[in-house]
């Protein structure tokens, strides 16, 4: 579970790339009900932040690096910005975005593992994060889908110190990788890890790519509203013993993103 305390190593904010922020804005408004806040005035918005319940949720910002694509950006919590760079260089990764700091909000930089996956890590200053998360609407869960699981661990084990249990999937489907933020207990796992061949990764070309798991309290009602807004469904929805019912989704400018209504949630209808 993904918790407002922010450990090391656990997630802590995430923020969308899109080439449309207004078409974005309007898209992730209908799916998951967040109300859209603009940093900007007029016809050119560039950016803001995402609000569910009153409580920002993640951020949106106009895509402008060539031949990026759209995408959600997943940022880890670290005690140190730099500390980690050097982390990262040592593991083999790539950075980025060098640390920079964003007024007294904190510090955040951004990385790619050695296989290309792309991450980002957020030093807190007065700004911890997401200010709801692991409820309706929100970020609760996180994915990694690698060519290289071994190697994989290998590198964000030595960055973030993550321990990883692995579980096989049901009906020889491989294996899948639980992670879990350095000395918690397994309750606080936050996250999972998978191995596909390059021709299961076709948004990114072959290269690895994270992509968060916001929970809704009713998954087919969602990809319905994925669908009637310009949005498509590349799996789902489909039932997860133990986990809940899922659906794997595209926004309408491709960018990757799971709808989940956990186990608990369906427990409680």
């Amino acid at each position: 579970m993904i918790t407002n305390d922010f450990a090391p190593g656990s997630p802590c904010w995430l923020d969308l790339g899109a080439p449309d922020v207004r078409t974005a804005a309007a898209f992730y408004g209908a799916v998951l009900g967040w109300d859209y806040e603009s940093m900007g005035e007029g016809e050119d918005m560039e950016g803001g932040m995402f609000r569910k319940d009153g409580k920002v949720v993640a951020g949106l910002g106009k895509l402008t690096e060539e031949g990026a694509r759209p995408a959600w950006m997943i940022y880890y919590s670290v005690t140190d910005a730099d500390a980690t760079t050097q982390a990262v260089e040592r593991a083999g990764g790539t950075v980025r975005v060098a640390p920079m700091g964003l007024d007294d909000w904190g510090r955040m930089a951004q990385y790619s593992d050695p296989l290309g996956g792309q991450f980002a890590v957020w030093e807190a200053g007065t700004n911890k994060g997401a200010e709801l998360v692991d409820e309706p609407g929100s970020l609760c869960w996180t994915e990694l889908y690698t060519s290289d699981a071994a190697a994989a661990k290998d590198f964000y084990g030595g960055v973030f110190g993550w321990q990883f249990s692995d579980m096989g999937l049901p009906g020889g489907g491989g294996t899948y990788t639980l992670i879990t933020p350095a000395g918690l207990p397994e309750e606080r796992m936050h996250g999972g890890l998978m191995q596909l061949p390059g021709e299961n990764l076709a948004l990114t070309n072959g290269r690895p790519y994270w992509h968060p798991v916001f929970a809704v309290a009713d998954c087919d009602a969602a990809v319905a509203k994925v669908t009637e807004n310009g949005g498509s469904v590349q799996m789902g929805p489909q039932d997860a013993e133990g986990v809940g019912r899922l659906a794997v989704c595209l926004d309408p400018s491709n960018a990757d993103f799971v709808v989940l209504t956990p186990v608990r949630s369906r427990a409680r209808e």
